[in-house]
Formats: C-alpha cells, structure tokens, sequence
C-alpha cells in the first residue's frame, strides 16, 4: 500500500521572542499560517522493519538526522509497530529557509503513518509526539493559521488570513537558527504587536495585518547576510503590500491582493534571485480523513 502525503511550508507573520529560558530554549509568541508551496511525501510499507528515506534533493539527509526519519522511528518505538517504512521526499520547499520544510515533512509522516499503520491517533496526539522531534513539527501537523507559544509548540488555532499572494524569494544561501538565535540581543529588540496581528487576522482586515507584520530574528539575519536586506529591499521597491523575512530566513516573502502587482514583483524578483515562488495562502486546519 502507498500513501501520499502533503507537507505544505509555513510563514511567519508575527515573530516576537519574549525570554531565554531555563531549558535553553526561547520563548516565542508567533503567528504561523501555511502556504501553497508544498513537499509531497510518498509513504509505503517495508517487512523488514527498516526506515528508508529516498529523495532527489542532495541536501536532504536519508538518515537519523532527517526529521521524517525522526517520527517515523518515534511512532514505531511509541506504538510497538513491527512493520518498516518507505518514505520518499519530493522536495519542492528549500532546504534552510525559514519554512519549516524538514518540520512539515515530519508531520505530514506522522499524519501518513498514523493512517498506513492504523494506528487511530487524533491530530491532538501527533502533535504532542511531533513537539518531541522539533519546535515547528506540532503547527504543521494542524496547519492552518495559529498563535504559536512556549517554544513553538503551544498551539492555539485563529483564523484563515484574507486572502492574498504570497511571494516569496530565497538567496542562495543556508541560515542556522542556532546561530541566528545566539546573536539576539534580548535587551534591544522592537516587538511585534502578535495581539494585534491576531486581531487584524480574525477580523479579516488585510491593511491591518500588512501594517503589523514583524520578525525580531530579521535584523539579525539582515545583519549576517546583507544578500537577504537586498531582496527585502527589491521587494519592496517593486510594490509588495507587506516583506518579511520569514522564521530565522534567509526567505523573504512578499503579501500582494492584486494580480497583476504579483507578477511584477515575481519578474522584478526573477533578476535577483533564481528561487522565486508566487503561492497562495492556505489559512485552512488541516483534518484527519
């Protein structure tokens, strides 16, 4: 039996980091939404009771260091699953982005799994185990749109954006977290109003929420890569309503309503940058079939 799977990327509209704590983890306040760019996972039973991962992309790891493998491994171990796994990745989302590629990845496996190996577990009960592979696994399990808190993983679901086009543009260039998150001053940073953004957002006022778009890791990122201010700056300049870079980057993206802007910005961008995207918000929760 195969099963495929959709593992869509996520952008931040809102990224406020509140305080070091004392796990070592920051606490974040963010507001997640998913996006119509998309990897797709193809799932398929093995006998021997191995974990395969098969992808064309070079810069995906086909072993422990994949978080697919991850929850593949953790469902199997949880839930005493004698049966292996076959999972190809067909990567359409960067490597290294800032869109939570490698999270989606792992829970679309957890969704696909829970459904090949019938298991019967609900998105609440994935989510949990996905917060144990990753900070942004236990929002793609749900999808949709969401306040995102503790380190990521204390979900709580608003609602869908207005919908609009989402451009997006990625340097040539792999950003680490870590280091992104090592170089934040805490003391000096301007927060982003997430209760407001919430706001604009559930009561569907697309000016509003392309007004308090904000990211505290962006000057830092800026600061680390002056290719990533470029792009922002191009995107700008080119009409786009709102630019953002999205989760510790090095992706900016661009909010645009209007046809025609969107194409202008996506050519403009074209000159710049070879990974260039025109998508649509997805907004909507994901549910179990």
């Amino acid at each position: 039996m195969k099963l495929m799977v959709k593992a869509p990327a996520k952008i931040n509209l809102s990224l406020d980091v509140l305080h070091k704590r004392s796990d070592g983890y920051h606490e974040v306040k963010m507001v997640m939404t998913t996006i119509d760019l998309a990897d797709r996972i193809e799932l398929s039973e093995r006998e021997d009771g191995r974990i395969v991962i098969y992808s064309h992309n070079r810069f995906v790891p086909d072993d422990q260091r994949n978080l697919a493998y991850q929850a593949a491994q953790l469902l199997k171990q949880r839930y005493h699953v004698t049966k292996g796994v076959n999972i190809l990745i067909d990567k359409h989302i960067p490597v290294a982005a800032g869109l939570a590629g490698g999270s989606s990845d792992a829970a679309a496996t957890l969704r696909g799994l829970n459904e090949l190996w019938k298991l019967g577990l609900s998105l609440d009960t994935l989510a949990e185990i996905g917060a144990e592979i990753g900070s942004d696994v236990s929002f793609c399990v749900y999808g949709g749109t969401a306040l995102a808190t503790g380190r990521g993983e204390v979900i709580e679901h608003i609602e869908a954006p207005p919908n609009c086009w989402v451009i997006l543009a990625k340097p040539e260039i792999g950003v680490s977290t870590a280091d992104v998150y090592k170089n934040l001053n805490l003391q000096n940073l301007t927060h982003p109003d997430v209760d407001r953004m919430i706001h604009a957002i559930n009561t569907g006022d697309y000016n509003g929420m392309c007004r308090l778009v904000g990211n505290v890791l962006e000057a830092v990122t800026l600061q680390m890569h002056p290719e990533v201010a470029l792009i922002k700056e191009q995107m700008k300049r080119f009409g786009a309503d709102a630019v953002l870079m999205s989760g510790s980057g090095p992706t900016v993206f661009g909010l645009v309503q209007h046809d025609s802007r969107m194409h202008r910005i996506y050519n403009g961008l074209r000159g710049f940058c070879d990974k260039v995207y025109a998508v649509r918000l997805l907004g909507e929760r994901i549910t179990l079939e």
